[in-house]
């Protein structure tokens, strides 16, 4: 799942912000990494080249600091560049070499107010059907590299399968990482009654409706809890009444979650840059490092 990591790099120290994540997973899991450089031109991508190789090695050397676990293939770290766009380059050499998970550094002001999400970095996870794990450049501790970043992960679900399409991730890093998880299920504390007249009215739950609602998501994630425990993975459960985001972004922050994990619905590729509203909003006003999944198109029968 997370054999092959692919790391865009733009020669920025920005961009590196990504590069202790991936470290941290080569070291651990015994994934591979590619790092990549797209250029406009067949020059500059031979002026970066020094500095691909700088990086590389250093990559290297940081992810030879974490214990490797028996079985674990050797370390592997390589570098691809391209010329073209950076944003259809990133996505389309992750599809045909079968990327597992794609680590960018995003930038801008950060906080609720706002998290301007750079150019590429935003068409990547709006185009790619692969994870995207998206981390913070500004904020970033200091000790990041010896604490690593994947301690404590706050995953979000709301019910269905396609929420859950997060959690094959989360078992793999949980279980060979030790991470910390929390499930989250948020409730809305209203709900549209359609009229005959074709119209739609939102009605507030009454404090009943609602302690009913707790109580049936406390149901859901002690399932999700149990299923999770049979893999020896051990998981706190939260459950809260309001906007999806806004619970969400509240809830990292006071438990101090390194990442939020969950997935994204909407259709793929670069055509249409589509995600789920609550995601989108995550990725603008939160300031949470994210894993987000494309979840599998809803079948309704």
């Amino acid at each position: 799942m997370y054999e092959r990591i692919l790391v865009p790099l733009d020669g920025s120290e920005v961009a590196e912000v990504a590069l202790p994540c991936a470290e941290e997973l080569a070291g651990r899991l015994g994934s591979e990494i590619i790092l990549m450089h797209v250029g406009e031109s067949a020059d500059s991508l031979r002026r970066m080249e020094p500095y691909i190789q700088k990086i590389l090695e250093a990559t290297r050397k940081g992810a030879e600091r974490y214990p490797i676990k028996s079985g674990v293939k050797p370390l592997k770290i390589e570098s691809v560049i391209a010329v073209g766009h950076p944003a259809e380059e990133i996505v389309d050499y992750a599809e045909k070499e079968n990327i597992g998970l794609i680590i960018m550094a995003t930038h801008g002001r950060s906080g609720i107010r706002r998290w301007a999400l750079g150019s590429v970095a935003d068409k990547v996870i709006r185009a790619t059907k692969r994870p995207v794990a998206l981390i913070r450049a500004e904020g970033v501790r200091p000790d990041i590299r010896e604490r690593g970043i994947l301690n404590k992960v706050l995953v979000s679900l709301d019910g269905s399968k396609q929420s859950e399409t997060i959690l094959p991730y989360i078992e793999e890093l949980a279980s060979t990482l030790k991470t910390e998880v929390v499930l989250l299920h948020v409730l809305s504390p209203s709900h549209y009654i359609y009229a005959a007249e074709g119209g739609a009215v939102k009605v507030k739950y009454t404090e009943a409706e609602i302690k009913q609602l707790e109580t049936n998501a406390e149901d859901y994630l002690n399932k999700v809890a149990g299923g999770l425990k049979k893999k020896g993975i051990t998981a706190k459960l939260e459950v809260a009444v309001g906007n999806e985001a806004e619970k969400i972004i509240t809830m990292a922050d006071e438990i101090g979650a390194d990442i939020v994990a969950m997935s994204t619905h909407g259709r793929s590729g670069l055509g249409r840059l589509v995600l789920g509203s609550v995601a989108d909003r995550i990725l603008h006003e939160g300031k949470t490092p994210l894993l987000l999944v494309r979840a599998a198109p809803r079948q309704d029968i």
